[in-house]
């Protein structure tokens, strides 16, 4: 149960966004997220992730990171074509 807010949260963070992804990528954005800001075994998981977002300055942070993420993943289609 708290996976699947963990995942509704990042959805409506990426939906905020505007980013579609497909579940895969989701699902490793998700296991890329937790990682990088150090939120993963946390003891509440969902509840690290919703809090961080709240927060301004994570908010930013989190934005900055995701978009970064967006740009490598076009730059690498880009480079394909």
């Amino acid at each position: 149960m708290v996976v699947a807010v963990s995942r509704t949260i990042l959805m409506g963070i990426l939906t905020s966004m505007h980013v579609w992804l497909s579940q895969p990528e989701v699902e490793q954005l998700y296991r890329e997220l937790l990682d990088h800001f150090g939120l993963a075994g946390a003891l509440n998981e969902c509840q690290a992730l919703e809090n961080s977002w709240k927060d301004p300055y994570n908010k930013r942070q989190i934005e900055a990171w995701l978009k970064r993420k967006r740009r490598k993943k076009e730059e690498a289609i880009t480079g394909l074509i």
